[in-house]
């Protein structure tokens, strides 16, 4: 078995190239990896919840378009990227469901690490993160509705890219 290398059961492979995340995201999720007690991470997942600020009025009102919305999120979020001056992204984040301490934990975390960053770097974070926050201490529907605030926030920074790009062709 040429190529594939050889590993023993029960173990996971080892990625060779392990994706490359920003600075404030990396250092954020090498502090949950220290925590590897579930009741622990939770009491730290409760901390980020808390620390949540919904989306501010003159960024949005309710009733908040459809189109902000992140399909399949349990918790009825909503994200918008706002570009700045210098042309990084803010990120800003509505969570209806008020039993939404997942989503509102995620919410904080990807605002704190990630706004004010370039929208290419932004686009660059994979929804591997979610796993590495929570570990497997979410439901399957959880977990694809926190997976899916991750999509929505790298659509909307590749939207950002793209048209930085379309002003700069022109």
């Amino acid at each position: 078995v040429s190529g594939l290398g050889t590993r023993e059961l029960g173990t996971r492979p080892r990625r060779r190239n392990p994706m490359a995340y920003p600075l404030k995201l990396q250092q954020l999720l090498e502090t949950f990896d220290l925590f590897p007690d579930p009741a622990d991470r939770t009491g730290l997942l409760l901390g980020y919840s808390d620390q949540f600020r919904e989306v501010p009025p003159e960024i949005a009102q309710r009733p908040f378009p459809k189109s902000h919305q992140v399909p399949q999120c349990e918790s009825d979020a909503y994200v918008w990227a706002r570009k700045q001056p210098d042309g990084t992204l803010t990120l800003h984040f509505a969570v209806e469901n008020p039993s939404g301490v997942s989503a509102r934990a995620l919410a904080a975390i990807l605002e704190r690490t990630l706004s004010g960053l370039n929208p290419e770097d932004i686009a660059k974070v994979d929804c591997g993160i979610v796993e590495r926050i929570f570990r497997q201490n979410i439901s399957m529907g959880k977990g694809m509705g926190l997976m899916a605030m991750v999509e929505a926030v790298r659509a909307l920074a590749n939207n950002a890219a793209a048209a930085s790009a379309g002003a700069n062709d022109k």
